[in-house]
């Protein structure tokens, strides 16, 4: 497993298991499997309502020999959590669930805030259903307590989640420990070349969430939050890709992944199936040619590739923190 040094001084491995729209009846095997095929990187989140499951493959794992020191364990708080009074809560609450001592990296997941619930584990909606923003959330202020549980060792390093270059800099100039990690969507279609170009400058390394367009995504929209949207692509099947894999003899997702590996990307493809789960992570035996690396970066359609716009969060245009609000405009 290769991996780039953080800002931080620890190691994050390149290739990582995302387990965004997993289902705890099967995360636990889909954990299990990526550990016996040498994943170490495992990405969740509070909000993805799995990190007790993949606690469970965590801590049966670690019994049977494995040891902490190899793991890469991100996690995110939760955007209903969004505050420097409600950090520690949910960091903690991510702990217990995932039978850690330590969380590797501990991102903001998104700039914007919304109310939660009585529960604590789902955003407050109202009545039109729209989401209850918390407008008085401030990032600034959430990132210093991020920085109170770094001093305290709960937390290794530090990170943000769909910021966009305005936001990073508002923590980047009032931080003390600096951002190291940005996580945002990022494929073939959608390859954000500023931002990725602000963050070379800044020593931040960027992780591509839905390497492969999440070709789950759009039936998860409609049977969650009832929202369409035609913004879905086929990566996968697309013919530039498919003469790119029959060359090498790999999959078109090996294809995909490998071209955001050779442009300093750390990926962390999703799947529940073994076997894919075993191909996502066999991309360090090949490489692409310049030839080929520029017809996939000609792919890039910019904003208009953009296929995680929030907007199935009823009402969170209307958020003063939303970060794409030049590009509805």
């Amino acid at each position: 497993m290769k991996s780039v040094k953080l800002s931080s001084g620890y190691d994050m491995p390149t290739v990582g298991l995302g387990t965004w729209q997993a289902k705890p009846e099967e995360i636990e095997r889909a954990v299990a499997t990526a550990l016996e095929n040498g994943y170490r990187h495992i990405d969740t989140a509070f909000n993805y309502n799995n990190e007790d499951a993949i606690g469970k493959s965590l801590e049966l794992w670690l019994n049977n020999g494995g040891k902490r020191e190899e793991l890469f364990i991100t996690t995110k708080l939760p955007h209903y959590g969004n505050r420097a009074a409600e950090v520690e809560k949910y960091l903690n609450w991510s702990l217990e669930k995932l039978k850690l001592d330590y969380i590797d990296l501990y991102l903001i997941h998104m700039p914007f805030a919304f109310l939660c619930d009585a529960s604590g584990c789902a955003p407050g909606i109202n009545d039109d259903g729209s989401y209850e923003l918390d407008l008085l959330t401030n990032p600034v202020s959430v990132w210093k307590q991020m920085e109170q549980e770094v001093k305290k060792g709960k937390v290794r390093s530090i990170g943000l989640s769909n910021f966009n270059e305005n936001q990073i800099d508002e923590i980047w100039n009032n931080a003390e420990i600096k951002p190291c990690n940005l996580q945002v969507e990022l494929h073939a279609y959608h390859q954000q070349k500023s931002l990725r170009n602000y963050c070379a400058s800044h020593n931040i390394v960027v992780t591509a969430y839905s390497p492969l367009a999440s070709p789950g995504a759009k039936i998860h929209f409609q049977t969650k939050y009832n929202y369409s949207s035609d913004k879905f692509p086929d990566l996968l099947g697309h013919p530039v890709v498919e003469k790119i894999a029959k060359a090498h003899e790999k999959t078109t997702a090996q294809i995909l992944l490998r071209h955001l590996l050779q442009n300093d990307v750390i990926v962390i493809p999703k799947s529940a199936s073994p076997q894919r789960i075993a191909l996502n992570i066999n991309i360090y035996d090949f490489e692409l040619n310049s030839d080929e690396m520029a017809d996939l970066n000609a792919l890039d359609r910019g904003a208009e590739g953009r296929i995680f716009t929030f907007l199935f969060f009823k009402g969170v245009e209307r958020h003063p923190l939303y970060p794409f609000r030049d590009e509805l405009q």
